[in-house]
């Protein structure tokens, strides 16, 4: 079973090189690739998460090198259990891009670069949960960091080329400071296989263990959108094509928490800054839901709630019990699927209206109502609404915080409630302006084809703001007669709106709702295994003596 652990990770890259191999002259068989090795990966991480629940921690050595000459992978409850929501995700949004590229007739996109860019992205995420030491764990990264610029960038538009400019630049600084610590925790100890670290840790002075720590759960922080390193966040996002987005806010986001969860309770238990943390995590949920509440543009909203809800997921890791982990993981693989699928109708919405700016929208539950189930399932499950996995994620949370009993866990118990209430305005607002109310003037009929315009800076147009050549004319809407829709379509410059949507976008976005009902539907199972989960996080000697074979 142990050499199963590398093929989530083998399996996409090998499949990249047949990709780039055959894209260009077999675009059918590049998609027969793709969803053949992604359908592939899922089942091996179903049998993964079920193996490392009955027998204990997977590894595996690659090149028979022990540590801490070798790259080790090591498959736990936990990671095979985001390896499994994560295939699934990835997959469904996967069959959503297809669908968009099949019914734009997309041959200006470069659909032989998106496939392997896609791959490459997923091969990154499973070695990111499978990852057995800092340095691989530091790979994982730069590979997610290459494919996600060429995926946010497609098309070469101008607003999606600012905004992979800015993700990038972001993203080398965390590097950068990754590379910092891991350089620091070798040379004080020799070594950065996560189980050799767990023993050598405590040997060193207190200072250095807390600089070192101080230093990873920055770049995690960063990686993960926690306030206040997510400014970054809104302005990168909105602007790519909606199955990129939904990728990315489903579960880039998650990469870092899971490493925040790795390493908090394996290097540094005990819990030294979960007051911090704590602090943390209620700024992310007030602040960013105060900043959905504030927009009108749909993808910038929900960009928002990402934010916000990231801070439920660090409540947990600041109280760092049993039951915070066990709610904070049942928390992490809802969002995932919720956050997805919404970026998912944001795309439909954006097709179907002609934009995502709400104030332009309207008339929607009576035009498209398989649309309006679509957008209401997913947002009653963000808000909370029993019985929903986001109600069962919350509870555990609350119920944990009220066991710890101190000040900050009762702080952030009334700030999970007024982020919930808060997230219930947000989705509310949505749904009377883009679905219940009557269509405004000037909504964007069937047919009507929508076109980027020239967005560079040396524009003499006015933009939204009113100063020629600030180069944000291609960013907000412009009616035409509708408005621009720069993020509909792969290559981002034209999309002609239709009042029957896709059937594989639809049966993709539904597949991602039908995941998240499932948590509802398998409550006792799930909080079962994440209970198992975090019993087996905290508890920390199985995953020590599985890699190091004591």
């Amino acid at each position: 079973m142990n050499a199963l652990v590398p093929l989530p990770v083998l399996l996409p890259l090998c499949a990249t090189g047949l990709s780039l191999t055959f894209g260009t002259r077999m675009q059918r068989f590049q998609r027969f690739i793709s969803v053949a090795v992604l359908t592939a990966v899922l089942a091996l991480s179903i049998i993964l998460m079920i193996a490392a629940d009955r027998q204990g921690p997977l590894s595996v050595h690659l090149g028979d090198f022990a540590p801490p000459l070798g790259i080790t992978l090591v498959a736990d409850r936990l990671s095979g259990l985001m390896l499994t929501v994560s295939s699934a995700v990835t997959l469904c949004v996967l069959i959503y891009s297809l669908g968009q590229g099949m019914t734009d007739r997309d041959k200006e996109t470069p659909l032989a670069v998106f496939h392997p860019a896609y791959l490459i992205l997923v091969a990154g995420v499973s070695c990111t949960f499978l990852a057995g030491d800092l340095v691989n764990l530091f790979v994982s990264f730069e590979i997610m960091l290459v494919a996600s610029f060429v995926l946010l960038t497609l098309g070469g538009t101008g607003p999606r080329m600012r905004a992979g400019s800015t993700y990038v630049i972001i993203s080398l600084f965390s590097s950068m400071v990754f590379l910092i610590a891991i350089a620091m925790t070798y040379a004080a100890l020799g070594t950065v296989n996560f189980a050799q670290l767990a023993e050598r840790l405590p040997g060193l002075p207190l200072g250095v263990q807390t600089l070192i720590q101080a230093m990873l759960i920055t770049v995690f922080a960063i990686k993960a959108a926690v306030f206040p390193v997510a400014a970054w966040l809104p302005d990168s996002y909105p602007t790519a094509p909606a199955p990129v987005t939904a990728v990315f806010a489903g579960l880039l986001t998650k990469v870092g928490v899971y490493c925040m969860m790795r390493t908090e309770t394996l290097l540094f238990p005990g819990n030294r800054i979960g007051d911090l943390l704590m602090a943390v995590a209620l700024a992310s949920m007030l602040i960013g839901i105060l900043g959905a509440v504030a927009q009108t543009d749909l993808k910038r909203l929900l960009s928002f709630t990402l934010i916000s809800h990231i801070g439920f997921m660090v409540f947990g890791i600041g109280l760092a019990t049993r039951e915070a982990y066990g709610g904070a993981i049942v928390y992490v693989v809802h969002h995932i699927t919720v956050q997805t699928t919404l970026f998912l109708v944001a795309g439909l919405i954006e097709r179907r209206g002609g934009t995502t700016e709400l104030t332009r929208l309207g008339g929607l539950a009576k035009a498209a109502p398989i649309l309006a189930l679509l957008f209401f399932v997913p947002a009653m499950n963000l808000a909370g609404i029993p019985p929903l996995s986001g109600f069962i994620g919350k509870l555990g949370l609350m119920r944990a915080g009220v066991a710890d009993g101190s000040t900050w866990a009762w702080i952030l118990v009334a700030g999970s409630a007024v982020t919930s209430l808060l997230t219930l305005y947000v989705t509310a607002k949505v749904w009377n302006l883009a679905f219940w109310r009557a269509a405004p003037p000037g909504q964007a009929e069937a047919g009507t084809v929508l076109e980027s315009g020239d967005d560079s800076d040396d524009d003499t147009d006015e933009g939204p703001d009113g100063v020629p050549g600030t180069g944000d004319e291609g960013i907000e809407p412009v009616h035409r007669p509708a408005g621009q829709a720069v993020a509909a379509t792969l290559h981002g410059r034209a999309v002609t709106t239709t009042s029957r949507l896709p059937r594989p976008m639809m049966a993709a976005t539904a597949a991602t709702i039908a995941l998240a009902l499932s948590f509802t539907v398998f409550a006792g199972p799930l909080t079962a295994f994440t209970d198992r989960s975090a019993v087996e996080l905290l508890k920390r000697t199985p995953y020590i003596e599985e890699v190091l074979g004591k």
